[in-house]
């Protein structure tokens, strides 16, 4: 496992963090807790050190908290203000309570990037230290301007894949600049980009959220990943193939990828070793989502930019 500064902080963060929201149990079928509990055994064990939660996965705050007994120096933990049911103080300390920790890494507003009284409650909270460093994972890609102009953040978390590789590629100047850390998710586009799905497929699950999903969005999702099947190869499959484009931005700190069981953690957190793209690939890659339409930036100013701004990270 490799790790990655996350911005301008102290943190060193393994360049494929846990995502716990398959093992809250509410969004991606139910997961039993001996399989969570085993799954992030199974990726500590793999080198992981990063892992992303929220109060409203389910109980996957619970799980880490009984996961973390003895080992919490041992990871980077982040959690989000999901709800504005509750004040952000009395939020955080019934995490803390779950989370059975006295303190958390990175806390991110969940969904409201605009909202400049909640970024105060924000900032507060972290000159209390009740938080080390503060964020937003961003619902929608259009806010990422907001959260790089407007703020006085550490970092964010935004989705991006293959298929959808914008906005995060058209501002990677403006983060550099600013030094946040980048958290990625969605990288696999909700499984679609692992290879193992069809149009035949269903999701029969209520507790899926791709249960929802219509036969002529499955179709698209499937058709859209296989424009990058010509890529992969004995020694390279499509899973490694979008962890690692993701991972050759220079900018990313992490990549999260949901994990229910030791079996997929063995999958997810191995998935970036000896597998570094080459710029073969990686332009290989742009020619093909530029023939999608999926591409609103200049490919010879941005591709080279964060090409190289990658090459000197990993020097």
């Amino acid at each position: 496992m490799q790790y990655r500064r996350f911005g301008k902080t102290d943190l060193q963060i393994s360049e494929i963090g846990f995502g716990s929201w398959a093992i809250g149990g509410n969004s991606f079928g139910n997961v039993e807790k001996s399989d969570a509990l085993a799954a992030l055994a199974r990726a500590e064990e793999l080198g992981c050190n990063f892992v992303d939660t929220a109060a409203v996965y389910g109980n996957a705050e619970s799980i880490l908290g009984e996961f973390l007994q003895g080992r919490r120096q041992k990871w980077v933990v982040a959690t989000k203000y999901s709800s504005q049911k509750l004040d952000m103080e009395t939020t955080i300390k019934q995490q803390l309570e779950r989370l059975k920790t006295d303190y958390i890494d990175f806390y991110q507003i969940h969904w409201a990037p605009s909202d400049h009284e909640l970024y105060e409650k924000l900032y507060r909270l972290k000159e209390s230290g009740l938080v080390r460093y503060v964020g937003v994972s961003l619902s929608s890609r259009n806010d990422i301007d907001y959260v790089i102009n407007k703020t006085e953040i550490d970092g964010f978390q935004v989705p991006m894949s293959l298929v959808q590789p914008n906005p995060l590629m058209n501002k990677v100047k403006q983060i550099e600049a600013k030094g946040l850390g980048v958290i990625v998710r969605s990288c696999l586009a909700n499984g679609f980009l692992t290879g193992k799905y069809s149009e035949q497929s269903q999701f029969n699950d209520p507790n899926d959220q791709r249960s929802h999903y219509s036969t002529e969005k499955i179709a698209s999702l499937v058709s859209n990943a296989r424009n990058f099947d010509c890529l992969t190869s004995e020694n390279l499959s499509l899973t490694q193939t979008a962890i690692n484009y993701t991972l050759a931005i220079a900018q990313v700190s992490s990549v999260i990828l949901s994990t229910k069981n030791d079996t997929q953690a063995s999958e997810n957190f191995l998935a970036s070793q000896d597998h570094a793209l080459t710029d073969e690939q990686l332009a290989k890659i742009h020619q093909i989502q530029k023939s999608m339409g999926v591409l609103d930036y200049s490919l010879k100013e941005n591709f080279r930019y964060w090409l190289s701004g990658l090459k000197q990270k990993l020097k």
